[in-house]
């Protein structure tokens, strides 16, 4: 998306905070196929008919940010961000039922060295993880934050940093600790003698 482009998004976002329904309907085409891409990358590798089509998860997540109130859209990857967000949270509520009622088990097993991907581990993978970047949320919010736009998301460096008002070196400094952190608290639920990667 051009500069001019990214521009008008973002216009368009800020006179649909202030209750310009018409803006509202001038960016639903713009932001509708980057919705999908967000929605897919959270959802590849899903078992078909075990939870809802990208489809779906966009529609759920774009009706809940409709009636969102008071938001100060800064820019269009600041609502890209917060999409991404409402849609890892729908699909971690769908997990959470799925696995209702089921107790005990294995611990879930979590590929670290593929950290990019776990945004659509088995639900519960992603319970776990998600547990775990709520602990690092607590220790750290910037962090978990950067874990959370980068693979949930899907966001660039340039587009995380952008989000939160920091460098990019800081994004990537803070990337690279929140994995090593992960990784260790995540590390009883990987196989016995699993190498992670550095």
């Amino acid at each position: 998306m051009g500069d001019a482009q990214t521009l008008e998004t973002t216009q368009l976002l800020q006179a649909w905070a202030k209750g310009d329904r018409v803006a509202l309907e001038k960016l639903t085409p713009r932001v509708y196929r980057e919705l999908r891409r967000i929605a897919g990358y959270q959802m590849r590798d899903e078992r078909q008919g075990r939870t809802m089509q990208a489809t779906e998860l966009v529609h759920e997540a774009y009706c809940r940010m409709v009636d969102v109130t008071n938001v100060d859209w800064q820019h269009r990857a600041h609502f890209f961000a917060m999409a991404a967000t409402m849609m890892r949270h729908i699909l971690l509520d769908r997990a959470r039922k799925r696995i209702a009622g089921k107790r005990g088990g294995p611990a879930p097993k979590i590929n670290l060295d593929e950290i990019p991907d776990l945004g659509a581990t088995r639900a519960r993978e992603l319970i776990a993880l998600d547990d775990a970047l709520n602990q690092l949320g607590a220790v750290d919010a910037r962090k978990a934050r950067v874990v959370e736009l980068r693979f949930f998301a899907g966001l660039g460096v340039e587009e995380t940093a952008d989000v939160l008002g920091i460098s990019a070196d800081t994004v990537l400094r803070d990337w690279k600790t929140a994995r090593a952190w992960l990784r260790s608290e995540l590390s009883p639920a990987l196989p016995s003698g699993k190498p992670l990667a550095e």
